[in-house]
């Protein structure tokens, strides 16, 4: 009897010893496995919290490209996959598609939810005043890499201006937006650190707006650099973002009153 469990203890033993072993020679080949697992896990809750779609970074590949055309008031957007595909959408923040329109000099601002209207085609009525803009389409593609890029398009044909957009950072940070006033507040707008973006509402109560109580939307002053942030807890209007290069910003800020979406634009200064 004692034998026997002699013989067990030992066993398990060398069976344990050799789990250990094996997970150390995996662990160094894979070094980075935990490492990985454990962002994708931050980035999940990051999702649910954050909601930090847009910096979906400028620099990361994207296997998806979007078409931006716009004749006769209509926008049409058309969803390609790297293999000719239509892409699988997941639905972020009750949309399968945001999609940003912007003046090139930064005055002109929407934010639009276009229809899918067949494979891969989605389409928005929209009434453009200018005539050349940028397009951002927002969406999170099933299973596939995504970076949102410019996509610049022409609203009429007559002219095309090329954007001196003569940004200048605002010194009041308080804006009135129908009767709503709104104020930002950042300890500092420094690059390369994590920048907060606390809006006082002057005790004025948003409603929700596309499954949270604010949306921002930041582009830098070439309209390049796309970043899109949601609040960080879902009964705050407190946003942190990174901004990766110094530069004017212009910050478009949505928050939702009595059925009202107002957008609140700042220009802001990274150092």
């Amino acid at each position: 009897m004692k034998k026997g469990i002699l013989i067990w203890t030992l066993s398990a033993i060398v069976y344990l010893g050799a789990v250990i072993a094996g997970y150390n020679v995996y662990a160094s080949i894979n070094p980075k496995t935990e490492e990985h697992a454990n962002q994708k896990t931050t980035n999940q809750e990051g999702e649910n919290m954050n909601h930090d779609h847009g910096d979906h970074s400028t620099n990361a590949i994207s296997e998806v490209t979007p078409k931006v055309s716009y004749a006769n008031g209509e926008i049409t957007i058309e969803l390609k996959d790297k293999n000719n595909h239509v892409p699988e959408l997941e639905v972020s923040h009750e949309k399968y598609m945001h999609f940003i329109v912007v003046g090139l000099d930064l005055q002109e601002y929407h934010h639009l939810h276009p229809e899918k209207m067949g494979d891969g085609i989605y389409k928005q009525k929209v009434s453009l005043e200018g005539n050349s803009y940028k397009a951002f389409v927002d969406i999170k593609p099933k299973g596939l890499q995504y970076s949102v890029m410019p996509i610049e398009f022409h609203a009429s044909e007559a002219h095309h201006e090329h954007g001196n957009n003569d940004l200048a950072a605002d010194r009041d940070f308080t804006k009135t937006i129908n009767g709503k006033t709104v104020e930002l507040t950042a300890e500092s707008f420094e690059v390369n650190k994590e920048v907060t973006l606390n809006f006082d509402l002057k005790d004025a109560k948003p409603e929700p707006h596309l499954g949270a109580l604010g949306h921002v939307v930041v582009l830098d002053e070439d309209g390049e650099k796309y970043i899109h942030v949601h609040p960080v807890a879902d009964d705050k209007t407190v946003f942190d973002t990174k901004f990766d290069k110094p530069g004017i910003y212009k910050i478009w800020a949505e928050f939702k009153f009595e059925g009202q979406v107002n957008v609140y634009p700042f220009v802001i200064e990274v150092k």
